[in-house]
């Protein structure tokens, strides 16, 4: 079935009204910027409404594979296992992908299309690339990318880069190394020492041959650590006793926050912050929490839970 037509039926809109928008769609983006953690700002593009529902019920109509070494947007799993992964590994190196979602073009999704299916006819492929991409300078027929903001582009990010994982995979098992791939974030890890060392040019090279200069690394955010020194996988410290940890300084930060709950200093924006920070901390190292309930008490730490702004 046409994407049209089963975008109408399966979302029970008249068939005209989806093409009108599909037409359309590079276009509808609410353009935004927010500021990246460490300098910069990342440009948010997202759809309209409407949009959003054509672009969620398009992942419906083909199941995209995705590599076993992609952590990110799949259903049970998360950052925790992804740091799982490298949690008994001395030595590690992170690799950043320049510009992820951005690089991504219509020609780059038929390059690895035809790798698993048949390429659509050309009404078709047209009809796709302006479900799925944004036009940055809000023309038509302009430079298409994958948006920031979109719900379809990480499925789509994934599937693009199964090659890319399976390929360094197999090269990563032959060299004792572990990998993982969260989104932009390239992960590995092992205990042969040195053993890391070529693994950049081996993975600037791989782009190089799959995507043609067109997806790069991020050189500036290339890091190299042992466990001799902090070690972060996506955000999570792997301590040197081999334990998932928030790190020392976020968990100052947070007995800061709680006592200063205690004192009613927090404002409502903060004790959502704080909730937050604190789920995500009872999911990482859940022996923190113990910690803050057996200093606290119980009763403060289920009420910062259950502290509701509406």
């Amino acid at each position: 079935m046409a994407i049209v037509s089963f975008l109408a039926t399966h979302l029970d809109i008249p068939e005209d009204q989806v093409e009108s928008i599909v037409q359309r769609a590079p276009l509808l983006y609410k353009v935004y910027k927010i500021p990246k953690r460490s300098f910069g700002t990342r440009t948010i593009a997202q759809p309209t409404p409407e949009l959003k529902k054509l672009q969620r019920a398009f992942l419906l109509t083909k199941p995209l594979p995705v590599h076993s070494a992609a952590m990110a947007y799949q259903p049970g799993l998360s950052i925790k296992k992804n740091a799982l992964h490298h949690l008994h590994n001395k030595y590690l190196l992170k690799l950043d992908l320049l510009n992820f979602f951005n690089s991504i073009t219509p020609d780059i999704l038929w390059q690895e299309w035809k790798q698993h299916f048949e390429i659509p006819p050309p009404k078709e492929k047209k009809h796709i690339e302006n479900l799925l991409f944004w036009a940055p300078q809000r023309k038509p027929n302009t430079h298409l990318m994958l948006s920031v903001g979109a719900p379809s582009s990480p499925n789509l990010s994934n599937f693009i880069l199964y090659r890319f994982d399976e390929r360094l995979q197999n090269l990563c098992k032959k060299l004792n190394i572990t990998y993982t791939r969260y989104a932009d974030d390239l992960t590995f890890s092992t205990n042969t020492r040195y053993a890391l060392f070529s693994i950049p040019e081996q993975v600037a090279m791989l782009l190089n041959e799959l995507f043609t200069g067109r997806i790069n690394i991020n050189k500036r955010k290339t890091i190299f650590t042992s466990k001799a020194h902090n070690r972060h996988v996506t955000g999570v410290g792997l301590s040197s006793e081999n334990k998932l940890s928030l790190g020392r300084a976020k968990k100052r930060y947070l007995k800061h926050l709680v006592h200063q709950f205690t004192l009613s200093l927090l404002a409502d924006e903060e004790i959502s912050h704080l909730q937050g920070w604190l789920a995500h901390a009872k999911h990482i190292e859940p022996t923190f929490i113990e910690s803050l309930t057996n200093k606290y008490g119980q009763d403060i730490i289920h009420k910062i839970f259950e502290t509701n702004h509406d």
